[in-house]
């Protein structure tokens, strides 16, 4: 799709400025086509993983440990950190789905790429983790991404592994959002889903505006105006207008009104939310005016998932301004690491370069554009917004209790007590307690000896859980091991009863529960 001589000729990792090639056709707005000279385009593209490796990398030694306050601090960082990048999630799981067009082809099912996943030899975490066990418990896109199935329905994985699909949909919004909608409900359900399809919607308008509140006003016409996701959003952009010259009250502002809508980690300093996050990339590039390093350190420096919010938002910009732009220093270490495998994959910088290029080149031609040797004329698509659904609508927080403490909490058997955690593998044995509200959250461990358990709720029975997890030689000691929404109102009783029994794989038969959220 590329010949080595267009690569020679391009020299994408030592470009000097370019004299950017865009002719615009607007005969009428339904009929629009843009075209650009290829080697514009892919200065582009090498500028949006770029952008996605510096600013991950920038990011990374404040990841989760700045929840709800600004990072006031200094950032440890240099230039050869970069490096790095091949350590991180952000990149590497969407590589592992890029690699499912490769192998698979660009239609592939959902659940292929779920499969894909689910079997990587990674650690995965919220929406992702619970994702990949629905996939082991027979649980398939869209249901693995549902909030019935998915407690972390909301939270912000779709949105970091997303920028793959913007950035090989320029000017295709349609069909950005047809691959968000079918790859986020594997993992996530509505904003959860708004995230991934605002992301990928900034980087299809990135490569054709260089005016950021356009490119954001634009994106949020991919998404429902009846989601948090978009009102989120449009609130940045009205903060942003009424004070473009204080981020820190922006900030305060998002702070005051969306801090603790986070279902995920209601109750606690932790915002994985997707909105929330979606917000800080908004932020940094809205107030980042334009500058590489003024973008990524507000998108960090409104803490939570510091570094996955300034990938992003460098990401895109990195399209918007094109490699070419990036200090010499960073680009000095990018051109080292260009050939370097990231993790878990076969991935190279490069490759996802050329690779993106090529899926360029293979949708515009498929949306009714042309591709030639020199250039790439794209038939533009109107934004059409994702349909409406909400995952967790009137849910309100209540409280959080600790099982083993719970007075009403009553073990039956041979439970045990280990680090306020109670867990048995026996039979029968059984553990009941009572609770007011309209629905309730379980946590417990997810081991790699974990067993099977009947959940009853009001004394009927609702679902067999299966507490076993060892995948990417990992567990999880404070997993959703079920959770049930949308009781009526008043008192109610949930029991687990131990089964005994486990899947071939798992070493034992162990239940722990360690927490309850209740609802109201």
């Amino acid at each position: 799709y590329i010949t080595m001589k267009m690569i020679n000729r391009m020299k994408i990792f030592r470009l000097l400025p370019l004299c950017l090639l865009l002719f615009v056709s607007c005969n009428n707005e339904k009929d629009r086509t843009i075209t650009l000279d290829k080697s514009v385009l892919l200065d582009k593209i090498a500028g949006g993983w770029a952008g996605k490796m510096v600013g991950v990398t920038y990011g990374a030694p404040t990841e989760f440990k700045y929840l709800g306050k600004i990072i006031e601090d200094s950032i440890p960082w240099e230039p050869k950190k970069i490096e790095n990048a091949k350590w991180e999630d952000d990149l590497y799981v969407q590589m592992t789905l890029m690699d499912v067009m490769d192998r698979k082809g660009r239609n592939a099912d959902a659940k292929v790429f779920q499969e894909f996943f689910a079997n990587s030899g990674y650690k995965l975490w919220h929406a992702n983790a619970q994702a990949r066990k629905n996939y082991h418990d027979s649980i398939f896109p869209p249901m693995s991404g549902h909030p019935d199935y998915n407690f972390h329905a909301d939270d912000i994985d779709f949105q970091i592994e997303a920028d793959f699909i913007g950035m090989m949909c320029p000017g295709l919004p349609q069909l950005a959002n047809q691959w968000s909608d079918k790859i986020g409900h594997i993992m996530n359900y509505g904003d959860g889903v708004y995230g991934g399809a605002f992301v990928a919607a900034l980087y299809t308008e990135a490569y054709l505006e260089n005016d950021i509140c356009k490119i954001i006003t634009k994106a949020l016409q991919s998404l429902p105006a009846e989601s948090d996701y978009y009102k989120i959003i449009q609130d940045v952009l009205s903060f942003y207008k009424e004070n473009p010259n204080d981020w820190k009250a922006a900030w305060q502002k998002l702070q005051d009104k969306w801090e603790n809508t986070d279902i995920c980690g209601v109750g606690v300093p932790f915002n994985i939310d997707a909105k929330l996050n979606g917000a800080y990339i908004a932020l940094g590039l809205l107030y980042g005016e334009g500058d590489i390093n003024k973008t990524m350190d507000i998108a960090t420096r409104c803490g939570h998932d510091s570094d996955c919010n300034p990938s992003t938002a460098l990401g895109v910009l990195g399209v918007v301004k094109g490699y070419h732009s990036f200090p010499d220093a960073y680009k000095e270490v990018l051109s080292n690491v260009k050939d370097t495998l990231f993790v878990h994959t076969n991935y190279t910088l490069e490759k996802a370069i050329y690779k993106t290029l090529a899926y360029i080149e293979k949708n515009v031609t498929d949306c009714g554009g042309k591709v030639s040797e020199e250039c790439i004329e794209f038939k533009l698509q109107e934004s059409r917004p994702l349909a409406f659904e909400a995952s967790f609508p009137n849910l309100v927080f209540d409280k959080r209790i600790a099982i083993p403490k719970e007075s009403s909490c009553v073990p039956q058997g041979k439970w045990e007590m280990q680090n306020n955690v109670l867990f048995s593998d026996q039979a029968g044995d059984e553990i009941s307690f009572e609770f007011e509200g309209s629905g309730i959250a379980l946590y417990g461990w997810w081991i790699r000896n974990g067993g099977k358990a009947d959940v009853y709720v009001d004394g009927v029975w609702k679902r067999t859980i299966d507490c076993y997890y060892n995948y990417g030689k990992h567990e999880h000691k404070n997993a959703n091991i079920y959770h049930i929404l949308n009781l009526g109102k008043g008192k109610h009783q949930i029991k687990l009863m131990v089964r005994g029994e486990k899947r071939p794989e798992s070493e034992g038969c162990v239940i722990g529960i360690t927490e309850a959220v209740i609802f109201k």
